[in-house]
Order: structure tokens, then sequence, then C-alpha cells
């Protein structure tokens, strides 16, 4: 007996908007590409830390920070591409046990950087099952509008780590593209982050 799959309707850009909306002091690391743009458009904040290289590192990287400074939230946006890319990342943070950490992936079953090719989730792969399966307190998958508003409370307040797979529609939203330039983005996430400014290189 096959299981009905339901229909994606949610927008990626939508998504992040409206999740950004309850922001206040958290530390946001993007993944690599649309979570960026995405990101940026909505708020390029001296908070965020992009990714712009180092496809799988997203989870990696914003557990670091969640150990470093446990008195701030941290929130990672990826992509499901770099998700699977990643996949050992999310035992790590299992077994680390964070709890100021919220993963979420914008899902469109898709590599969108390199042509739009169908990842696996396309196929059936869950991630949310993943991150439950390593020891994640809530792992969900998101379909729908409802299902959105109520995680929001949690990304920002449940004791983590927490992970939102999603679903969202594959898009070609224009670009937002925030600074690129290394050593910018270090800087200034360094300042807001330890209160420092002229850090040299």
């Amino acid at each position: 007996m096959s299981i009905a799959i339901p229909k994606i309707t949610l927008a990626r850009r939508p998504v992040v908007t409206k999740i950004l909306e309850s922001r206040k002091d958290e530390l946001l690391i993007t993944g690599l590409g649309a979570p960026t743009w995405d990101v940026a458009s909505v708020s390029d904040h001296q908070n965020n830390f992009y990714l712009w290289g180092g496809m799988g590192g997203a989870v990696s990287t914003g557990l670091g920070l969640a150990l470093a400074k446990p008195e701030r939230r941290v929130l990672v946006f990826t992509g499901d591409g770099e998700m699977l890319m990643g996949l050992g990342s999310l035992a790590t943070v299992a077994v680390q046990k964070p709890k100021n950490f919220a993963v979420i992936v914008l899902d469109n079953e898709r590599y969108g950087e390199t042509g739009m090719q169908k990842t696996a989730t396309a196929s059936g792969v869950d991630l949310s099952l993943v991150a439950r399966g390593v020891g994640f307190h809530i792992a969900r998958t998101i379909w729908t509008e409802d299902e959105l508003s109520e995680a929001i409370n949690e990304i920002y307040s449940a004791h983590g780590p927490v992970f939102y797979d999603v679903k969202v529609q594959p898009s070609d939203d224009p670009m937002v593209l925030p600074e690129k330039d290394g050593l910018t983005l270090k800087h200034r996430f360094q300042e807001e982050l330890l209160g420092r400014k002229n850090y040299k290189v």
C-alpha cells in the first residue's frame, strides 16, 4: 500500500521571510547558494555569516558557533543538496546536544547550483527522519503554512537541537547577493559577536 505524498505548496523566499519576521539577535549561518540569497533578500544583518563555498559545512559551522556561544540562539538555513552532503554533521550535533541550535532545510528536492537536478529527497529520502534517528529533540517535515506557523516558535525557543525540513517549490527567485569578501564578512561577524573592532588579517 503506497503512502500519499503531500503536494508541495510553500514558496522558498516567503518561507524565509516568515521565519525571519520573528528574529531578534539570533546568530545565523547560511549554506551555499539559494539559502544565502534568500536570507540576504530579507535580512542582510551583521549577525549573518554567509558560506559562499564549503558545500556541506553549514551545520558543522553552526554547531561550532552554538557550542562557543551557548547564551545565543544559532540558526542554520541550508538546502537539501548541502544537507545530504553533510549528513554526518547531524549525528555530531545530536551527540553534542546544543540547546540553542536550530537547523532549517529549504528542501526543493533540487541541486539549484548545478542545473536543478533532482536530489535524493525527490525520491523519498526523509531528512527529518534522519535527524530524529540520530537524536534531535524535535525533527519535522513542514508542508503547509499552518505547520510552518507552529514551527516558528520552536525554531526560536525550543530546547535544541531542533530540525525542520521545509518542503518548498523549485523556483528561480532573483539573486540577492550579499557581501562576498570573506575578510569583510568575518570581521563584521566578529565585531558583533565579540564586541571588538579593527581585526587584523
